[in-house]
């Protein structure tokens, strides 16, 4: 990791800016959180096409739980293909720690793109970027059981099929949940003394749920999705620009503009591959977190057995009308603990809102080269 940052003092919340300037005191004594306001001029919208071109699809077995390795144009009818990018330098060695990217609800790997366009060059070396079964350019098939679990086995597959030894992995919004699980195997395959596989070095998870009891999402949202009204919402949000344009507004402040382009770009990216219908039949994973996994999936368990070996990082937003509740309770559950907090300003989509400043984040606690 980032030498000379390590993890702030008990009962702190981090106050570090991305100019690295320090809060004033009362942040530090967590009278307020930071709230980080610097802003960089942004780079040209990226096109959803731009975003998937340098990618591939490759072969998934749910099965097997592996990529499966064939032939060109030798695909087999009814394969699952999902899609990935990866981001190397074929000259640096196999040892490195990558940083994994696991894409948001609902608009997938894509909402990573303005993110990755602010990384500062080889800085962030080698980079995975993931697509579940059912986003972005990856397949999307309706008779699926999609869940958490069945995305961490993706995750994993992935890992092994690059040779990745060891990363850090970055995550937004419903990802929070399968790095959990992730974790959740490591502290498994940790305490049975069996090889883990990829070992994850440190997460950042933003906007995410960390604690089932803290979940908030309006009813107009996430639970209307899932009932029998979501699939008749979503099969409009995919015909019509103008109702899913009504559905992904309340994801964005209102101090945020929207513009004509970049909600075109992400509502290409949503609906590639009749991808809507995967809004309303994966959208239980707030349900799943509440009535299966409330234990497995809790993060002050979690960062209490794990945080001598992996590095622990929060962002939320201060507008964030869907998960406003889990920074609140990370900070009382652990903030006398150590755990890195951080706030950016506007609505959930900070990936959209924020790119330049979340980057800045990114670089400051993800691996660093000199490191490697």
């Amino acid at each position: 990791m980032k030498a000379g940052l390590g993890t702030p003092p008990p009962g702190r919340v981090s106050s570090r800016r991305v100019n690295e300037l320090d809060a004033p005191n009362d942040c530090a004594r967590g009278h307020e959180w930071p709230i980080l306001k610097e802003v960089t001029k942004m780079k040209d919208q990226i096109t959803a096409e731009e975003w998937f071109s340098p990618g591939t699809r490759v072969i998934y077995d749910p099965v097997t739980k592996n990529i499966v390795e064939r032939a060109e144009n030798a695909d087999v009818a009814g394969e699952l293909h999902v899609w990935k990018r990866v981001e190397r330098d074929a000259a640096r060695n196999n040892q490195e720690s990558w940083t994994t990217f696991l894409p948001g609800f609902p608009d997938g790997s894509f909402g990573w793109a303005k993110v990755d366009q602010q990384l500062s060059g080889n800085s962030m070396m080698p980079k995975l970027y993931v697509e579940y079964v059912g986003q972005g350019d990856s397949d999307k098939p309706s008779g699926y059981s999609y869940g958490t679990m069945e995305r961490a086995d993706l995750v994993e597959a992935l890992w092994e099929a690059e040779g990745i030894q060891s990363t850090f992995v970055v995550t937004f919004d419903y990802s929070s949940l399968v790095v959990l699980e992730l974790l959740s195997r490591q502290e498994e395959r940790l305490n049975l003394g069996i090889d883990s596989g990829t070992k994850i070095e440190g997460v950042l998870m933003a906007n995410g749920g960390y604690f089932a009891d803290a979940h908030s999402h309006p009813l107009m949202t996430t639970p209307a999705l899932r009932s029998p009204l979501g699939g008749i919402v979503t099969w409009f949000g995919q015909r019509s620009r103008f109702i899913s344009r009504q559905l992904l507004k309340s994801m964005f402040s209102k101090e945020y503009r929207l513009t004509s382009a970049e909600f075109n770009e992400i509502y290409n990216a949503i609906s590639r591959r009749n991808g809507f219908s995967f809004v309303s039949r994966a959208a239980g994973f707030v349900a799943e977190h509440r009535a299966k996994y409330g234990e497995r999936w809790d993060l002050r368990r979690l960062y209490l057995a794990l945080r001598e070996s992996v590095s622990f990082h929060i962002v939320g937003s201060e507008g964030d009308i869907f998960e406003p509740n889990q920074v609140i309770k990370a900070r009382e559950r652990l903030g006398d603990q150590g755990l890195d907090i951080r706030m950016l300003p506007g609505g959930h989509m900070i990936t959209s809102e924020q790119p330049d400043q979340f980057a800045r984040i990114i670089e400051e606690v993800g691996p660093s080269i000199a490191a490697v």
